[in-house]
């Protein structure tokens, strides 16, 4: 997310593992100092290791191995000690550079520092996820050309971004989006645009995010003291935090008194209409994230708090990830796996062959009624958040509640044909940040034709309906009624005419049938997907293992990429039509 993320937190020397934040003016004096306890490489040379010249990469890699032995040797004297930053960034290199040189020179460097007596941090985990194992990663091959690039352009490659790269067309996209929302000319400051995102990504007490951005934030002269709570933050900024529990525990409570409340010029802190859509692409684009991050099981950066130790490895003690609660079973048995595939092969071809006949409207409506209905109970595994992540909340008891909880009053379904990203949403966007409608739907339309006809161990499977059934699923449960587009036939110069002027006003649509939903998706994978969209916080080893028995991991991370992209888009479906309706 950030580039450079790991240097928001800062751990003593003595490996005492007490975070200390310091802000960025801080550490420019910090590294312009030529005097003190505490030395290292400088932040120009660890930058010239992202050159793309090889000639200036290797040269900035001889200064680094200069540096830090130079550091060393001071060290023996009694006048210098290596700094902990130093060994951090060495540390990350050293795990997660795509480039083999700078990966094994800092591992190298690593080990000297160790024989010369210095307490050298270690990583907690071998891998990037706490659901798939190093050894099945490498297997499935990510593609590297993609995280040389993501290297070179932001000086690292985080867990994220490794494993996306299982599908590379969808990160290709998905760094764009990104690159845009934070660092593009926009409506509101970088550092702001951070700190939403931290607030954000603090509802579904994800750490992983919350530091990410936090170091972003940093890094963008944000003011530390605004990390230490939200009531340290500008007034305009706390504004949004109704916003912000709705559009990531219950979006289709947000109105056009919400909007109305924040951007209307009697408002105490308002925000203009493209700050307000800035920040709410923001705060949706966090949220979803965070169902990516804890969907995925990923692991704490190694330089980030939780990622790393100064403690020796201990065999007694193994780390314990956050995603897999110490009462959790690992995988469970796959005997029935290949079975399981069969079965979904055979609806899948029997959906396919059943599309000519017709249903009623009536009937249409009865199932997704059912759907939006149906009892899916999710894991109960409450742990008590990160202080780092308290502090950052308000309202923390409110969470997500069923759109249509039984024996209660639902509210009013969102019908596709009245308010939908294609014929609303887009424009919307576009009109008011400008590109960024351009680079959600580019993102939206990849991750929804994305296919390589393959399902576990078969080849040329035409999957389609397996992804539609999977992507309105997730719109149904925060009750949005999915449509098709149906094609009008035109025969005459006249009608053609008529419809590249007017063609918004001429599609029809016919409505999504969700006994589909019901016939592809098991109950495991239902309990997964609603889990993760959300309660993302509650996904644990147990629940990723029991969907999807025989199915590759990377066939998973598709899953959980169509998971992601749909609750964004729903969740900004309901904000958009609220700042639609205020705006007539």
């Amino acid at each position: 997310m950030a580039s450079n993320s790991g240097v928001g937190i800062i751990r003593q020397a003595n490996g005492d593992g007490t975070p200390r934040r310091v802000s960025g003016s801080a550490r420019s004096r910090r590294h312009r100092s030529e005097s003190g306890s505490d030395v290292g490489p400088s932040v120009k040379t660890l930058s010239r290791l992202c050159s793309r010249d090889d000639d200036e990469r290797a040269a900035a890699l001889d200064e680094l191995s200069q540096g830090v032995r130079m550091c060393l040797e001071q060290d023996r004297c009694g006048s210098a000690a290596l700094d902990t930053e130093t060994l951090l960034h060495l540390l990350r290199l050293s795990h997660s550079c795509p480039l083999r040189e700078v990966r094994e020179r800092a591992t190298e460097l690593l080990r000297i520092a160790k024989e010369q007596g210095v307490k050298v941090p270690r990583a907690l985990a071998s891998g990037p996820s706490a659901f798939i194992t190093t050894k099945e990663m490498l297997k499935e091959g990510p593609d590297q050309d993609i995280l040389i690039e993501s290297f070179l352009s932001s000086g690292r490659v985080n867990h994220i971004t490794m494993v996306m790269a299982l599908h590379p067309a969808y990160l290709s996209c998905f760094l764009k989006t990104q690159h845009a929302l934070l660092a593009l000319d926009g409506p509101l400051p970088h550092h702001w645009r951070h700190y939403i995102a931290v607030m954000a990504a603090a509802r579904h007490h994800c750490l992983y995010l919350v530091q990410q951005h936090s170091a972003g934030f940093l890094e963008a002269g944000g003011d530390e003291s605004w990390l230490s709570g939200i009531d340290f933050a500008p007034s305009k900024l706390r504004s949004l935090q109704t916003l912000n529990k709705l559009l990531a525990h219950r979006p289709w409570l947000i109105t056009q008194q919400h909007i109305q409340q924040l951007v209307c010029p009697g408002a105490e802190t308002r925000w203009s209409l493209a700050e307000l859509i800035h920040a709410v692409v923001l705060m949706a684009h966090a949220h979803s994230l965070c169902s990516f991050v804890w969907g995925c099981g990923l692991n704490p950066e190694p330089d980030h708090s939780g990622g790393y130790t100064f403690q020796p490895p201990s065999v007694a003690h193994v780390p314990r990830s956050p995603h897999s609660p110490a009462h959790e079973d690992g995988r469970q048995e796959l005997c029935d796996g290949v079975m399981e595939v069969e079965v979904l092969m055979k609806r899948m071809a029997e959906l396919q062959q059943q599309q000519e006949e017709e249903c009623t409207q009536e009937e249409m409506v009865t199932r997704f009624e059912r759907e939006r209905s149906e009892s899916i109970p999710t894991a109960v595994v409450w742990e008590a958040p990160p202080e780092l992540v308290v502090r950052l909340v308000e309202d923390p008891e409110f969470r997500y509640e069923d759109f249509a909880p039984r024996g209660e009053q639902a509210p009013p379904t969102m019908r596709a044909q009245d308010y939908s990203w294609e014929d609303h949403g887009f424009s919307l966007v576009n009109r008011l940040l400008p590109d960024m409608g351009q680079f959600l739907d580019e993102k939206f339309q990849v991750v929804s034709n994305l296919t390589y006809h393959r399902m576990a161990m078969h080849e040329g499977v035409d999957t389609h309906t397996l992804r539609k059934a999977l992507w309105n699923y997730i719109h149904c449960l925060y009750g949005i009624r999915s449509v098709s587009h149906t094609e009008i036939l035109l025969s005459t110069r006249l009608d053609i005419f008529f419809v590249s002027n007017f063609a918004p006003c001429l599609c029809s649509y016919d409505d999504y049938d969700y006994g589909s939903v019901n016939v592809l998706l098991e109950r495991a994978l239902k309990v997964f997907v609603k889990t993760m969209a959300c309660h993302p916080e509650q996904t644990t080893t147990r629940i990723y293992n029991a969907f999807w028995r025989h199915f590759r991991h990377s066939e998973k991370v598709h899953a959980n990429l169509i998971v992601m992209e749909a609750r964004l888009q729903a969740a900004l479906l309901y904000t958009l039509r609220a700042i639609t309706y205020y705006m007539r």
